[in-house]
């Protein structure tokens, strides 16, 4: 129970915890499939490339998570297993990630609410969820196209880099035109990456939007509170004189009935 306990104390849950171990799981599947399916050079390049951008996202929130700790010893104590699953292109140590997974795992099943402690981080909330959101959609929108382009007649994205770049483009909604899909079922994927862009790109601004707008509404909910804080010590003083004023009334109405007792 103590072991428990100090687990729950020392590792706090937050949105970037939840996809951190939802990248690790997109990770391993990403190994697994290198490993035990036979594919092209060029697709397998190009998962060789996804993770290792995911293994940049890792080694960024390990050294942030590092420079934010109060006690780094027991930070690296408890997290170099995240360290060395980490490390770009050395693929037996990217298994380690499943010990991260698990981790996390256990740290969910110790929350009494996941969703809570979501929407009580909504910053954090949103800017995990896109993060999640855009690595997910590169990642697999660009995988599939160079599928489906690969070997059709006319097609331009042939590699590895033409379809990371594709997919970067697109979903970007930038629209350069050096390369896109030929082949119907690109372009329904193309269709998609743009309506996933043109979302996101909106959620961005709203975000935006409410950095600049919260602290004004921040200073109109204090001033609200300090009116109303005004008016309730304006009332109480008014209660407190009203009750000086009864308790006075008592006593000289007390006084007058005691002088005409004493004059019958």
């Amino acid at each position: 129970m103590k072991l428990k306990e100090h687990w729950a104390h020392n590792i706090q849950l937050s949105p970037f915890e939840v996809v951190m171990m939802l990248l690790s799981l997109i990770s391993v599947i990403i190994i697994l499939s290198m490993v035990l399916i036979p594919m092209d050079k060029e697709t397998h390049k190009l998962l060789f490339f996804i993770d290792t951008g995911i293994c940049c996202i890792f080694l960024g929130n390990f050294f942030i998570g590092l420079l934010r700790a109060p006690d780094k010893r027991l930070f690296l104590k408890e997290h170099w297993i995240d360290f060395v699953a980490s490390i770009p292109a050395i693929e037996p140590l990217r298994f380690a990630r499943l010990f991260q997974i698990l981790r996390v795992v256990r740290l969910l099943r110790m929350s009494r609410s996941v969703l809570g402690v979501l929407l009580k981080q909504r910053r954090q909330t949103t800017m995990a969820s896109l993060l999640l959101a855009i690595i997910t959609i590169v990642a697999f929108s660009s995988v599939l196209v160079l599928l489906v382009e690969n070997g059709e007649p006319g097609a331009n994205i042939t590699t590895a880099e033409d379809a990371i770049w594709w997919s970067l483009v697109t979903i970007s909604t930038v629209g350069y035109g050096d390369f896109y899909p030929v082949s119907t079922v690109g372009h329904i994927i193309g269709g998609l990456v743009i309506l996933c862009g043109v979302s996101f790109f909106g959620v961005i601004s709203g975000y935006m939007a409410s950095l600049f707008v919260a602290p004004d509404e921040q200073e109109h909910l204090e001033q609200q509170r300090q009116e109303f804080k005004h008016q309730l010590d304006d009332v109480l003083q008014r209660m407190e004189h009203n009750q000086q004023t009864m308790l006075q009334e008592i006593s000289q109405l007390k006084q007058e009935l005691q002088q005409q007792h004493k004059n019958r």
